[in-house]
């Protein structure tokens, strides 16, 4: 019995060493501290004080690189407005139908480019910004073109237009020609180019699937031959009572660079993003309007050299001009649900730093004045800076929808589709049919 006894004890010993060398196991404390730590802490609540909001905003820029710019401002206007997104869209050509479809059902985005019709078009749509603390400090040439009748202004203009001609430096000083100052010096230097390069250089370059650079050049020759000068026709052309057989002239002019060989041979299925490899190859001289494409350039030639000109009179007795407006925009849709953030974004864009960075990515005078640029364009601008702007031809003088009847009918002309006394007829036509409308 008192082994039997013994026996039991030294088992009842050796189970409660066991028993205690368990409630000292370093990771059974750990998991015990743990699960008391999870039972006595209140769980993790949603910090409900920021609010999510997201701007959406649609531009016309269409370079990637000026993309980015604008992205990048709105991101830094984020870090300073936590919970606050700002959502780009970038339509491209589709931009005009995406908002007329969006006008129709008044669903516009908070933000958006007014591209040039911050009065006209879209007028009814975007909220007043005239107490805006960088209204005043619009450039004379802005003020008026997007402020209305009663004093509301419509838009921030960002990059303001000033559109004539770019021009290879390279392509007119290896055939000693000064930036023309008349359509007859311009057309001059284009048969110049032509004849002693063998046909090697086209002196200008047009699409006719990108046929706003057709439609271009009409538009800004539509102010040399009809407005710009003393006599002009802008009361006629506003009224309804513009002869349009005075259109002719104009298209018997884009018809004769076709016939003579100064626009590119393959305008008909040419493309835009031609245009850059082909400046850099030293193949264009001439291509009308801004150098908005001058990076892309510099990637296929960093040493190419690009002019900007205003374009050439052609009434005897007219100077040279420059055709702008709104470029790059920002309006605000008086409807949308966060209005007051939209002013605030659209404020934070105005900050001299943001335009200067926009000036410079743009390469495009800023819509306010005093604003710091430094590229290579500069020296241009300033060059030429008694140089009188007009607005766009189409934007003043014409009813909405005639831009596209004239890209395209352009482009008809020079497919050889159509005369240019046919040319002045639809013209005609579709200003009357329009201006009804």
């Amino acid at each position: 019995m008192k082994k039997t006894l013994f026996t039991v004890l030294a088992m009842v010993l050796i189970f409660s060493i066991v028993l205690m060398g368990c409630s000292n196991n370093p990771d059974e404390g750990m998991s015990n501290n743990r699960a008391n730590k999870k039972d006595t802490e209140a769980p993790a609540k949603k910090d409900d004080t920021v609010k999510t909001i997201k701007l959406t905003v649609y531009s016309t820029i269409g370079e990637q690189p000026n993309q980015e710019m604008m992205k990048g401002i709105a991101a830094n206007f984020s870090k300073e407005n936590p919970g606050v997104e700002v959502e780009f869209q970038f339509p491209g050509a589709e931009y005009e139908n995406i908002l007329k479809v969006k006008m129709a059902a008044n669903d516009m985005p908070d933000v958006f480019d007014t591209h040039g019709w911050a009065v006209i078009r879209y007028g009814e749509y975007l909220a007043d910004l005239r107490d805006e603390t960088w209204a005043p400090l619009m450039t004379d040439t802005i003020k008026p073109v997007v402020t209305d009748k009663d004093g509301n202004v419509k838009a921030l203009v960002m990059s303001e237009a000033k559109d004539g001609i770019s021009y290879s430096v390279e392509i007119l000083d290896k055939y000693n020609i000064k930036p023309p100052t008349t359509f007859n010096e311009l057309m001059a230097a284009a048969e110049k180019i032509k004849t002693e390069s063998n046909g090697e250089v086209s002196p200008f370059f047009m699409s006719g699937i990108d046929n706003g650079m057709i439609g271009g050049f009409l538009d800004l020759y539509a102010t040399s031959y009809y407005i710009s000068p003393a006599t002009n026709d802008a009361a006629s052309l506003l009224d309804g009572s513009f002869d349009w057989n005075k259109w002719t002239p104009l298209a018997q002019s884009l018809k004769d660079m076709g016939d003579k060989g100064y626009i590119n041979k393959d305008l008909i299925t040419a493309k835009y993003s031609d245009v850059p490899q082909l400046f850099a190859q030293g193949k264009v001289a001439f291509v009308m309007g801004a150098p908005s494409f001058a990076d892309e350039v510099y990637k296929y030639n960093p040493a190419a050299k690009i002019g900007i000109m205003p374009l050439t009179s052609v009434v005897d007795g007219d100077t040279q001009t420059f055709s702008g407006g709104e470029r790059y925009t920002m309006g605000a849709w008086k409807d949308g649900k966060n209005l007051e953030m939209s002013k605030k974004l659209i404020a934070f864009f105005a900050k001299p730093e943001n335009m200067s960075t926009i000036a410079n990515t743009t390469k495009l005078p800023a819509g306010l004045i005093d604003i710091e640029s430094d590229h290579e364009f500069s020296e241009y601008y300033e060059a030429y800076s008694d140089v009188r702007v007009f607005p766009y031809f189409d934007r003043v003088y014409l009813p909405n929808g005639m831009w596209d009847v004239m890209c395209k009918t352009g482009t008809s002309l020079l497919a050889g589709t159509i005369s240019p006394e046919e040319f002045s007829k639809k013209m005609e036509q579709e200003y009357l049919r329009l201006r009804d409308q």
